[in-house]
């Protein structure tokens, strides 16, 4: 198809409107537009400033949004970008600065030279405002109690004038710094790094013997990444050489807590609780790729990597009745190696046709030393057999080779073979190897109808499956582990597309996965799930569009156990449903100065455990959630540069757990538990903002 230029369009205009005469006004072009010019130079950009308000507090809501308290807030953003002529250019955006989610970058450069890259972003991550506790000292690495404690059991404990909020959850903030340098020609150089701080508290538990009690664990952990590469790209060659590493580095290796619990502890009134140790990862990647004919590329990558671990060792117990030989080892000396190769190869034998295939082997080899520690059980008892570290290692390589067919007419036709093979260490299975066949289909069966049809099946098997001989008691010889067992695996996905007229469109799909672990006599037997859903795009008026969507998912899982260490005696079975249906509007009225907005969303969810153990025992109740989304917004335009914006969001959600429903601090005698309740909350959050253009 031929298109003709703006320029060239607007000068056959200006012939023909010059050939009608004085009988034809001259047309306005002051405010015409060339849409293919070059960028223009200069300094642009959007301010937005305004106010926002939360109708309650919610730790749900709040989750990775910062809106978790209620109250107002500041609306606070930007973006301005500007071009000069010798190619300098630079850019600043921030967004959400009136809130705990708010970010800023800046970039700044010269085209084709350099570009240097700053970043900065807090995120939080909001777990629960229902905890209650009595310890003393959240946040820190030492728990206390207030007076009252110790007690037998949960109702003797002085839990009504004790017990107080503790909010769980934590926050990054993230600072990165990069730039890339065009340092001479077919050489490009990159560098970023990120430093990344994450603090607050997460949920943790100790226990002493068959009294458990749940605690305020804290975070205080640093993260800095780095990232440098050298590339080369020239003719048919392109090449990069990159180191990576990663440093962890907690500013808490333990927790300390008192025991509340009198019975049950042999002269220890406290217990301590190992925290993520620091750790290094450092690799080096090379990659390659060339082009041996216009039809033919190949590409391989190989990456080196080792990670580390050598945090000192925490005491084996802090109960001094016990008498604990001396550690074997003063640390883990943890190491690992792994090696990770690629190759690539794609070609086009003719037009129609492209053949692509692939080999890739990841090696993990650990390297740790193996040693015996004592075992200790919750601080109270000396195991008489020591205990010993495994350093577990696998290889796994990977074949794979497809095809894609464009044949006659629309139909366009997809095959390939995968081929997976695992060999493991210190494991129950030595080797699985799974073979995969797919094949994928689509079609234009009218002119307004698109078909799309996946087929796959794939079997894994094992070349036997043992005991550990490493594991004290040992495992029932019955039990597979669902990643290693024997497995058939099917799917079948479909997907269908129907253009009604040049303004709606429907579309529909189903997705089935099946899988039958069939020499599995205890563990998980079977997996089955269905998805379905359409959605209809629908262009009412050139003002008016409108979007409608529905999707549901049922899965279903059956797992057998043994209570005996025997044959299968009960059988237990977990069905989950989940159905969202969304609904979505725009319009624009006015001549073009007010934008309208709506979004409703609609999701319902729900999970069914049943046990079967011969006996009659009453299931589980459901547990399900409920979640209801309404958010609305409006732009005016009150000038050409000046717009007013407005939103309003409501949400509601309903939870109910089970595991959590009516469970207090005291509601189990040897249960000191948070008494966090399934959250549920209605909130409505309203965003009034002025944006000025420039």
């Amino acid at each position: 198809m031929r298109t003709s230029s703006p320029l060239l369009l607007l000068g056959t205009l200006g012939a023909l409107s010059a050939t009608a005469g004085n009988s034809m006004a001259a047309p306005d072009t002051s405010q015409w537009k060339c849409e293919s010019c070059p960028f223009e130079t200069g300094t642009s950009g959007a301010v937005d400033v305004g106010v926002g308000h939360v109708s309650q507090q919610s730790a749900k809501f709040g989750d990775y949004t910062g809106l978790d308290r209620n109250g107002g807030f500041v609306i606070a953003g930007g973006a301005v970008r500007y071009l000069g002529k010798d190619g300098l250019f630079g850019n600043l955006a921030a967004s959400d600065l009136g809130l705990d989610t708010r970010s800023l970058a800046a970039q700044l450069g010269r085209e084709g030279v350099f570009t240097a890259r700053l970043g900065y972003a807090e995120l939080p991550h909001r777990l629960s405002d229902s905890a209650m506790t009595p310890f003393l000292g959240n946040g820190g690495g030492v728990l206390s109690l207030p007076g009252g404690f110790p007690a037998a059991t949960t109702g003797a404990m002085p839990l009504n004038t004790t017990l107080q909020p503790v909010d769980l959850g934590s926050k990054r903030k993230r600072l990165d710094v990069g730039a890339s340098l065009l340092a001479m020609q077919d050489w490009t150089y990159r560098v970023n790094v990120r430093h990344e701080v994450r603090d607050g508290t997460q949920r943790f538990a100790g226990s002493f013997f068959s009294n458990t009690s749940q605690l305020a664990a804290p975070v205080d952990q640093v993260t800095d990444q780095l990232e440098a590469s050298a590339s080369y790209a020239s003719g048919p060659w392109q090449a990069t050489l990159a180191y990576n590493a990663s440093v962890f580095r907690n500013g808490q290796d333990s927790l300390i807590w008192t025991n509340p619990f009198t019975n049950g502890v042999i002269a220890s009134g406290s217990g301590q609780l190992a925290l993520a140790p620091d750790n290094e990862f450092h690799q080096i990647v090379a990659t390659a790729g060339y082009e041996i004919s216009p039809k033919v590329r190949a590409s391989a990558e190989v990456a080196v990597g080792r990670m580390t671990q050598d945090a000192p060792y925490l005491a084996a117990t802090r109960n001094s009745a016990l008498a604990v030989p001396a550690l074997p080892e003063s640390s883990l000396h943890g190491q690992a190696d792994t090696l990770d190769v690629s190759v690539r190869l794609s070609a086009a034998p003719t037009e129609r046709l492209r053949v692509n295939a692939s080999v890739t082997r990841n090696e993990r080899d650990n390297q740790t030393p193996s040693a015996a520690y004592p075992a200790v059980s919750t601080d109270m008892f000396l195991g008489v057999v020591p205990r010993t570290n495994q350093p577990f290692s696998f290889t796994q390589d990977r074949f794979k080779l497809g095809a894609d067919y464009r044949g006659p007419g629309s139909l366009k036709l997809a095959a390939g073979a995968e081929y997976d093979v695992m060999n493991r260490t210190q494991q129950e299975t030595d080797s699985t190897r799974e073979s995969t066949l797919w094949a994928r289909l689509g079609a234009q069966l009218r002119e307004n109808v698109s078909l799309g049809l996946k087929l796959a099946h794939a079997e894994r098997r094992s070349n036997g499956y043992n005991t550990a001989a490493w594991i004290d008691p040992p495992e029932n010889p019955l039990l597979r582990k669902y990643n290693q067992a024997d497995r058939t695996r099917n799917l079948v996905s479909v997907r269908s597309d129907i253009d009604v007229n040049e303004s709606v469109s429907v579309g529909f799909n189903a997705d089935w996965k099946d899988d039958d672990y069939l020499h599995s006599s205890i563990g998980l037997v079977s997996g089955r799930s269905v998805a379905f859903g359409g959605d209809l795009s629908a262009a009412l008026s050139e003002a008016t569009r409108l979007r409608l969507y529905a999707q549901g998912e049922r899965i279903r899982s059956s797992q057998a156990g043994s209570q005996l260490y025997g044959q299968p005696d009960w059988t237990g079975r977990n069905e989950d449903a989940v159905d969202v249906v969304g609904f979505g509007i725009s319009h624009t009225t006015l001549g073009g100065k007010l934008e309208l907005g709506a979004d409703l969303t609609y999701t319902r969810s729900h999970s069914d455990v049943t046990v079967d153990t011969g006996a009659f025992a009453p299931p589980f109740p459901t547990a399900g959630t409920a979640l209801d989304s309404v958010k609305l917004s409006a732009t005016y335009r009150l000038k050409e540069n000046i717009s007013l914006t407005g939103s309003y969001w409501y949400e509601r959600y309903d939870a109910q757990d089970w595991r959590l429903d009516g469970v207090l601090p005291a509601t189990v005698p040897n249960l000191l538990a948070f008494g966090e309740q399934p959250p549920r909350y209605t909130v409505n959050v309203f965003r009034l903002a002025l944006r000025y253009r420039f």
